[in-house]
């Protein structure tokens, strides 16, 4: 091994010894979901527009979509669905990035990425107009803080979000990720999302989302947002209009709604996480801090009270973050996978912007499975590996099926939300010290 970085495994069981390690089973999660048919996504999409106010936009007005944020399921369809509402009731739409500084901050390259998320002109059935150029709306009362908006919204006769209500990775508060965030920092741009993560540290967004989001709604012709929340499938189950004059109330309550729909580790005290992959596609800190309970790398935040885990070993990252390993910082150990296809530009560049760098810092490296699971083992305090509180899943928003350990296993039995599908077995390595069993949930 010439990585001087990489511990190997050999090390790891010298320090630790040759301890029992944990006999896994599987157990899945019983969710009751009642999730949107795909088929009537876009149609519910345009009747949730007649619920947004366009008293005060004239006939043929300029209606101007923000839409952008990744990972939402359906997304082409519900924007095509508002697209084709807006302009059933006699306005004219376009779409535009509404996603801060993503897409490396130019206008090309967030067209670029509503392309990959499926919105372009022609899955949509509009014009999509992308800059960079921002206004300036006004300054907040007591701070002083500019806010600013994109160009081209501003210049329109009327304004309307498409995002999805889900709880935040980086803070808490009455508003999180949704429609005040996107009419906040998305459609701030680069300018609105730099201001916005420098006064954080200080202010905490869980303060500023609401106060600025109240300032553009009283500045700007803001029509309301259409709403999204998805299931623990992460299916749709909701797309509700939101009219301005409801705006922060509504959002409030649609949170609490996607707080207990959102997925969950299935128990709420472990010595050892094990999560096979994180990125950007999973989580804005690739692995949701929701689900880790850990967020000691935003300043000014608090941790979430549940749940408690001890160590977390990362064992790789998905071929579509390319590189950013945001929210690696969150783990005890990583496997040398992550470190081998680590894009340190891209990750520290992300990390910089969102004023999260110690959500990048490289935890311990360590050559295969068996020395992370090892490692992770060794630094739990007097607990016996055959008596861990082990689970292993596949990443933060797959959670239906999971390995557990033998203890979990028992406690899983006890309870109606879970079922036990296979008994714990010894767990096996292949020639190389890597898990001989693939992926949970995949």
């Amino acid at each position: 091994m010439n990585d001087s970085l990489v511990v190997p495994e050999a090390t790891i069981r010298n320090t630790v010894g040759d301890g029992a390690v944990p006999r896994m089973g599987v157990v899945e999660q019983r969710w009751e979901t009642d999730p949107i048919p795909v088929e009537e996504v876009e149609s519910r999409a345009v009747s949730a527009t007649y619920d947004l106010d366009f008293s005060d936009t004239p006939k043929g007005g300029e209606v101007a979509i923000g839409a952008g944020s990744r990972g939402i399921a359906n997304l082409a369809a519900i924007v095509r669905g508002v697209v084709s509402g807006v302009r059933e009731q006699g306005y004219d739409p376009f779409v535009f990035p509404a996603m801060g500084s993503h897409g490396g901050a130019t206008a090309e390259g967030q067209r670029d990425k509503l392309n990959t998320l499926g919105v372009t002109e022609e899955s949509v059935g509009c014009e999509i107009r992308a800059t960079m150029e921002v206004e300036t709306v006004g300054e907040t009362p007591d701070r002083g803080v500019p806010v600013f908006a994109d160009a081209n919204a501003v210049a329109a006769d009327a304004i309307v979000m498409v995002n999805r209500i889900k709880p935040h990775t980086d803070f808490s508060g009455e508003v999180e990720s949704g429609l005040s965030k996107m009419l906040v920092i998305g459609m701030g741009k680069q300018r609105g999302a730099k201001m916005a993560h420098d006064w954080a540290v200080d202010w905490s967004l869980r303060n500023m989302l609401p106060e600025i989001a109240e300032l553009l709604l009283e500045r700007l012709p803001v029509a309301g947002g259409v709403a999204i929340v998805e299931d623990e499938h992460d299916d749709t189950t909701l797309i509700e209009g939101v009219p301005a004059s409801g705006f922060l109330k509504r959002e409030r309550e649609l949170l609490e709604m996607a707080h207990d729909r959102m997925p969950k580790l299935p128990f709420d005290d472990l010595d050892v996480l094990v999560v096979d992959q994180i990125g950007k596609d999973i989580s804005g800190q690739g692995m949701d801090t929701n689900v880790t309970g850990r967020r000691h790398f935003t300043i000014n935040e608090p941790e979430p009270e549940s749940p408690e885990v001890k160590r977390i070993y990362l064992r790789g990252l998905t071929e579509k973050t390319k590189g950013n390993a945001m929210g690696m910082g969150q783990a005890d150990f990583v496997h040398q996978d992550v470190k081998a296809n680590l894009d340190w530009p891209k990750a520290v560049i992300n990390a910089i912007t969102a004023s999260t760098v110690r959500g990048v810092r490289l935890p311990p490296v360590v050559e295969n499975d068996r020395a992370g699971l090892l490692g992770a083992l060794g630094t739990i305090g007097p607990v016996a590996g055959d008596e861990a509180r082990v689970l292993r899943v596949t990443d933060t928003m797959r959670l239906e099926r999971c390995y557990a350990s033998a203890p979990l296993i028992e406690d899983a039995r006890e309870r109606d939300d879970l079922r036990v599908v296979t008994e714990p077995e010894e767990l096996e390595f292949d020639g190389s010290g890597e898990f001989a069993a693939p992926s949970p949930d995949l």
